[in-house]
């Protein structure tokens, strides 16, 4: 697929509810949005819903395998996130063995998973509570037969209160959409050379 017609797909505005922009609701259908997930819950009286979502033409499996590099990676923008080092391009063996309270992508702790289905994390940090913010995400492998999938991502928030609430409800959308977007498609990439 060219450049101009990943970006069409991208931006396309069947996946995105009338009202929402594709920074609340990218690649996830209506179906998708509805369903419950794990995160929910998890942040009490949250403020929105951002949505992420990618075929993948690989067995679940390889896909949550994927995932678990998450302890050691964020797999984005690795000159911004990661410090200017590339994010692995091999699985590291041992990061498949998930335990609640594990640190993932430097600023998330691990507080439920269910091999092959789910990831679900908090994040944590002095600046985030401060704010009387709350961010909770999971990423939820759906398989789509014995060699694809589906990747869902749902992320729940509470904003905080005054202008700063009123700063991150204009960016935070946006911003994520940026930087998971090309988590998402690099997982994607990774998955689908692996299963290949």
């Amino acid at each position: 697929m060219s450049g101009a017609a990943r970006m069409q797909a991208t931006l396309d505005p069947t996946r995105c509810d009338a009202g929402r922009s594709v920074a609340h609701t990218w690649g996830s259908t209506a179906a998708e949005r509805a369903r419950r997930f794990p995160c929910d819950g998890l942040v009490p009286e949250p403020s929105e819903s951002l949505f992420r979502a990618v075929d993948v033409e690989a067995p679940a499996q390889v896909l949550f395998r994927w995932l678990c590099q998450l302890r050691v990676s964020p797999y984005s923008y690795d000159w911004l996130d990661n410090l200017g080092r590339q994010s692995p391009r091999r699985l590291t063996p041992g990061l498949e063995r998930l335990a609640v309270g594990q640190r993932l992508m430097t600023f998330f702790d691990l507080v439920a998973f269910e091999p092959d289905r789910h990831l679900t994390v908090v994040a944590r940090g002095p600046g985030l509570q401060a704010t009387g913010s709350e961010l909770a995400v999971s990423y939820v492998v759906v398989p789509r037969g014995e060699r694809s999938a589906r990747l869902v991502v749902k992320l729940v928030v509470r904003y905080p209160r005054g202008p700063l609430g009123w700063a991150m409800r204009a960016f935070l959308p946006w911003g994520d959409l940026v930087m998971m977007r090309k988590q998402l498609l690099t997982l994607k990439q990774l998955a689908e050379a692996g299963a290949a």
